[in-house]
């Protein structure tokens, strides 16, 4: 398990990438939660607004929901498209002073499996401490093109066109660890990488990821490859 789900401190947490971001946005709300922490939820560029259960329009809502046992996520309602944006300055701020965990999707992917960033992605936020990296395993063995938003920025640093290159280990540890990849802006951060859906692969292939990963510098107890079969 990877060492700040249990530490016990105060932690700022941007996810980035692709694969199952929101999904396990949630889940790590969940889990903090579970654990009596108070956890606030939301995103700097654009997330599906969630169930109004959970949705606190403000701090006393926030706390409302805290006191319950729930974390609360904000933002500002966006109509046209049932997303909610960047919440208000001031209401975060608030916010982040009393929370305990604090979790923002700062990345949007197009409900692909793996992305690369542009000229102004990802959106982390300057007190942020974690970043976490996530794809799917299911972009594996397909063409980049089609499991990739916006892949052509791979172009000029892949030894393949980007377009009719096939994704494989050593490919997307490349996308995951790389500081024109999923690594951009990140600096000085406790950086992971997450890889969903390893259920969906075998065992050898997820044993492949793993050892790409790691001989691109990344140590063991900042990898999670979730869902992997043993």
């Amino acid at each position: 398990m990877l060492d700040f789900l249990q530490d016990n401190k105060k932690h700022t947490i941007c996810l980035v990438g692709g694969g199952g971001k929101t999904t396990l946005l949630y889940e790590l709300a969940e889990h903090f939660a579970a654990q009596g922490r108070r956890v606030l939820v939301f995103t700097s560029t654009h997330i599906l607004q969630p169930d109004a259960a959970f949705y606190a329009e403000n701090a006393a809502d926030a706390r409302d929901l805290w006191q319950r046992g729930s974390y609360a996520v904000i933002g500002t309602p966006e109509p046209a498209s049932g997303k909610l944006t960047l919440p208000p300055a001031a209401l975060y701020a608030e916010l982040w002073r009393q929370a305990d965990v604090i979790l923002c999707e700062a990345d949007g992917a197009k409900r692909l499996p793996c992305k690369l960033p542009a000229a102004h992605e990802p959106v982390l936020l300057p007190e942020c401490d974690i970043v976490l990296a996530v794809a799917g395993a299911d972009a594996l063995g397909r063409p980049l093109s089609e499991v990739c938003f916006r892949f052509e920025l791979a172009q000029g640093w892949l030894t393949e066109a980007a377009s009719d290159v096939k994704v494989d280990a050593e490919l997307l540890a490349s996308l995951l660890t790389d500081e024109r990849g999923a690594r951009k802006n990140v600096g000085s951060r406790a950086y992971y990488v997450i890889l969903n859906k390893c259920d969906t692969i075998t065992e050898e292939l997820a044993q492949k990821v793993w050892t790409a990963l790691l001989g691109k510098g990344l140590a063991a107890e900042r990898i999670w490859l979730r869902g992997r079969k043993k």
